[in-house]
């Protein structure tokens, strides 16, 4: 690789790229700094070479267009500091505070400066003093430096002000909005969702779009950079059965209508039938699944499609193409994602999409429960339960209703939940449940300690599993309501492989797909398919994370 620099500008340079096989030119843009050594024709690394050339010779280079470009400003409300001081700028934003008629602050996207009207400028002062706030104002002025005794370290411009020379109303707000935009004050939700315009204004909501515009460049950049073709798939569509239920758009023409499409499932079949062996699209999606809370009308998803590959190819592919465009104000991510298969995860966790920020995992005492045989009612018996040692024990009133509301969900499961004063107390206050001969070897075998708590299902497996994940989530989300800090911080990325190709439908007591009927089974159990079919598994992979399923395939 030969990177070229461009001429000295003091101690700035423009780079770009350039492959030793002249195949690839200007790849990157970047800016970076060195200082000025003389007589330095050319640097040397181990892996580039660096020249020093004329800047006429990087006059077709793309730059980047500088935010204030095609606007009346010359700078955004967040780009003045003290090395502006002196100059004449045009400001552009809403007007976010003022007191006395002469100290204003002024809001864009970008940040916020401090205004200074002068008590001579009479005529600003009184307009000023009108104009509601959340109006939108223009300020000419020059740069000034703050007294040291007034600079704010917790402001990016609070080095400077600038005194206003020219101000002029753009757009006067109501006098009363429906709410400020106050980061001490917000306003509930359903007020704020109702008045969305204004809610966009807040910083967090700026920051946000932000990132996800930035996010969706960075997965369009690298998906295009390994020769994935963007297609654009149809909105409208006929109506297909399975999966959700779906949105209906009528025509004109009585008894015809179109269907909102789920997903671009059929169109990436017939792109990869058609030859287009690497297709991908930012698609808008449509489901009606109002019985899950967690679920959205409408959503963005990447959806991807790749020929000749194996799940390890896509599973890689996902992971650069998030390891490529993660935020850099993130922690950064691995490389590659843990892997844990579906059974493992269901388990260990109660769930598919397991939350592994915090441990207290499920633990099985299956084998221990059934030396008393009176417990065992379910020929899918199993028993399970979660303990939370002494730091983490809170079993508040509280506590016990919100679990026991949990449970009441799972009719085939008898829980139990204690708190452990002393493990041989604990034994004795079971005994009568689990028998003293159970009880005593469960404090043997799992090691119960003083004033801890714990959580014990048992009954039909599916059950009991998804009781205890369920258990396990709520409880730390209690915890952590009282500010006792139990998660990791930070984004945990998850594969979750080997999802079972079937499952037995309870009312039928018939076979059906897990997924849905397009996924393929895994080669190594094909042979599975007549003898054993809850046996084999589906090549079917999700990405979770924190606990969420944001990825899947097939």
């Amino acid at each position: 690789m030969t990177v070229f620099l461009s001429k000295l500008c003091g101690k700035r340079f423009v780079t770009f790229l350039k492959n030793v096989n002249g195949t690839k030119l200007f790849s990157q843009v970047d800016i970076i700094c060195l200082r000025r050594r003389n007589n330095v024709k050319k640097l040397y690394s181990t892996s580039k070479q660096v020249y020093l050339i004329d800047e006429d010779e990087t006059s077709n280079l793309h730059r980047p267009n500088n935010v204030n470009k095609y606007s009346n400003r010359s700078h955004t409300c967040g780009e003045l500091r003290s090395t502006n001081v002196g100059e004449s700028v045009v400001l552009c934003g809403w007007l976010e505070y003022q007191r006395m008629n002469k100290f204003v602050v002024l809001r864009d996207s970008y940040g916020e400066t401090q205004l200074l009207i002068s008590d001579k400028d009479s005529e600003s002062q009184k307009l000023i003093e009108a104009v509601p706030l959340e109006s939108i104002i223009q300020v000419k002025g020059t740069v000034l430096c703050r007294p040291k005794d007034m600079i704010n370290k917790k402001q990016k411009t609070g080095e400077i002000e600038v005194l206003v020379n020219n101000l002029k109303v753009l757009n006067k707000a109501k006098h009363k909005l429906p709410f400020n935009i106050r980061e001490f004050q917000k306003a509930k939700e359903g007020l704020r969702m109702q008045y969305r315009y204004l809610d966009l204004r807040f910083p967090q909501m700026q920051r946000n779009l932000r990132v996800r515009s930035t996010l969706i460049m960075k997965m369009r950049e690298f998906l295009i950079n390994n020769h994935f073709v963007d297609v654009e798939t149809p909105t409208l569509f006929k109506a297909t059965p399975g999966g959700a239920q779906e949105f209906i758009v009528p025509t004109r023409f009585p008894g015809q209508f179109f269907s909102l499409v789920q997903s671009p499932q059929q169109f990436k079949q017939m792109l990869m039938a058609g030859a287009i062996d690497r297709y991908f699209q930012v698609a808008r999606c449509y489901r009606d699944e109002s019985t899950r809370s967690d679920r959205q009308p409408e959503f963005t998803q990447l959806d991807i499609e790749m020929s000749f590959a194996d799940a390890d190819g896509v599973m890689g592919l996902v992971e650069g193409v998030l390891f490529y465009s993660w935020p850099q104000f993130l922690d950064p991510i691995p490389a590659k994602f843990h892997r844990i298969t579906y059974r493992q995860a269901v388990e260990e966790y109660g769930s598919d999409k397991p939350d592994v920020r915090f441990e207290f995992k499920i633990q099985d005492c299956t084998s221990l429960l059934k030396l008393n045989g009176k417990l065992v009612n379910d020929e899918d018996f199993r028993g399970g339960f979660v303990k939370f040692p002494t730091e983490y024990a809170n079993l508040s009133k509280k506590v016990k209703d919100v679990m026991s509301d949990v449970a009441s969900k799972y009719p085939k499961v008898k829980f139990v939940q204690t708190k452990v004063s002393t493990p041989k107390g604990w034994a004795n206050k079971v005994s009568k449940l689990l028998s003293g001969e159970v009880a005593t070897k469960f404090v043997e075998e799992h090691e119960l300690a003083d004033d801890s708590v714990l959580f014990l299902a048992y009954g039909n497996k599916n059950e009991v599993l998804s009781l205890l994940g369920n258990v396990r989530l709520e409880y730390v989300n209690f915890l952590e309501s009282l500010g006792v800090s139990v998660r990791r911080s930070g984004m945990h990325f998850l594969w979750v492989v080997d999802f079972p190709l079937f499952e037995v439908n309870e009312s039928t007591r018939l076979l059906q797909s897990a997924h849905h009927p397009f996924t393929a089974p895994h080669p190594d159990d094909i042979h599975l398919l007549k003898t054993d079919p809850l046996k084999v598994r589906a090549l079917a992979y999700d990405l979770v994370l924190n606990g969420n399923e944001v990825g899947g395939a097939p």
